[in-house]
């Protein structure tokens, strides 16, 4: 039987370069010595330029739900009045992080498949008196939806000066572009999972002045994820806990793969997600997300009235691609496909050309080879419009 490698476009973990594969098989080093301290170093500093971001990057250890209960439990006292903005699966999840450890949490819920408007932000911002911290999802990876975190973060500036404003930023950071010190934000989080092509099991952390601050007063308990152990580990190079060093090797080589590329790496994943959503639209899938909220790094498409979505899938697996399906209340009701990390526009035009070729199958009424024409047209304009050739 002839091997192999799927077409992985979940919206993580992501599929790995070569050379990051090579780089996570690397003989382990002393992670109190010399060489430890220079990869961590080359890391921290390799990271800012991406979170846009002159404050220190601290690396954790674990998934990035780990980052985010990182950012909670560092600045907030149990009974802290927090906004949390919601807007799926994962925006949900940070605000029960908060939630379990003490905060007194307001959600303002918005419909999935819709981005918060700052009007309302500021609205509900205003409404909590003494109002500590709002928590914010730049991606969500549920439903293929992106905020516009700078025109939160004004809103929340607006109407609560002294509120901390602290963003899981985990699956778009590294994909587009990105100013945590411009925007004036205080801890933004993402994972090794995601856009940096590596393996899961880090969290990467920007900590701004104020969440610092706010981490010589917080009362909530921590002990592994206390980033102040980290910051002062931090100084001589090392971690305060045994790091995942072969994770560690691999955001490395990720990181040199995106310098190489420069700003290319944001131009080719704008490509990618115009070309899934034209590709998806000609095969007649509707989009849950709207063009002027889509996300760069996922799409989230429903699945059709009378197509079972289970033996659907499963064709498609036969032929080497792997999706995900819905989240939570989405459930059975979606699909999505993943176009982040080291995906190519050939990434995608196999993925829609796999999907093409199921649904014609299945008897959908769809006109074989147009939905890989509008892909490859939409990648096409994409190429021009990054060029900025009319």
């Amino acid at each position: 039987m002839t091997r192999f490698e799927p077409n992985l476009r979940i919206p993580g973990p992501t599929a790995l370069p070569p050379s990051v594969r090579e780089a996570g098989g690397r003989q382990m080093v002393n992670h109190r010595g010399e060489e430890f301290k220079a990869l961590l170093g080359r890391v921290e500093t390799g990271l800012k330029p991406f979170f846009g971001t002159e404050h220190e990057v601290i690396l954790l250890t674990c998934a990035g739900t780990g980052g985010l209960e990182a950012a909670v439990v560092n600045t907030l006292s149990p009974g802290d009045p927090v906004l949390a903005v919601t807007m799926g699966a994962f925006g949900d999840r940070f605000a029960k992080v908060a939630e379990v450890y003490g905060a007194a949490v307001t959600r303002l819920e918005v419909e999935w498949g819709t981005a918060p408007a700052p009007g309302a932000v500021h609205e509900a911002a205003a409404a909590i008196a003494d109002l500590r911290a709002v928590l914010l999802t730049h991606n969500e990876t549920s439903t293929g939806v992106t905020s516009d975190i700078p025109a939160l973060a004004q809103a929340v500036r607006a109407a609560a000066p002294d509120a901390l404003i602290l963003v899981d930023a985990i699956s778009a950071l590294g994909a587009v572009p990105f100013a945590m010190d411009a925007w004036g934000l205080d801890l933004v989080v993402t994972g090794s999972q995601k856009a940096w092509m590596s393996a899961p099991g880090m969290a990467m952390t920007a900590v701004g002045p104020r969440a610092w601050a706010a981490a010589e007063t917080a009362r909530m308990p921590r002990f592994y994820l206390d980033l102040r152990r980290h910051r002062e580990t931090a100084v001589s190079g090392e971690t305060p806990w045994t790091p995942a060093v072969a994770v560690l090797y691999q955001v490395d080589e990720g990181l040199r793969l995106m310098q190489a590329e420069g700003e290319g790496v944001f131009a080719r994943h704008a490509a990618c997600a115009a070309m899934t959503r034209a590709g998806l639209r000609a095969i007649g899938f509707r989009l849950l997300a709207a063009d002027e909220v889509a996300s760069t790094t996922v799409t989230a498409a429903w699945v059709p009235d009378g197509v079972d979505w289970k033996a659907f899938n499963g064709a498609l697996k036969r032929r080497g691609l792997i999706l995900a399906g819905g989240q939570g209340r989405l459930k059975g009701r979606i699909f999505r496909l993943g176009h982040l990390g080291s995906v190519t526009t050939d990434d995608v035009l196999a993925a829609v050309a796999a999907i093409e070729a199921v649904a014609i199958e299945q008897g959908l009424p769809v006109e074989p080879g147009a939905a890989v024409a509008a892909a490859q047209r939409a990648g096409i304009e994409a190429g021009r419009a990054a060029a900025g050739v009319a």
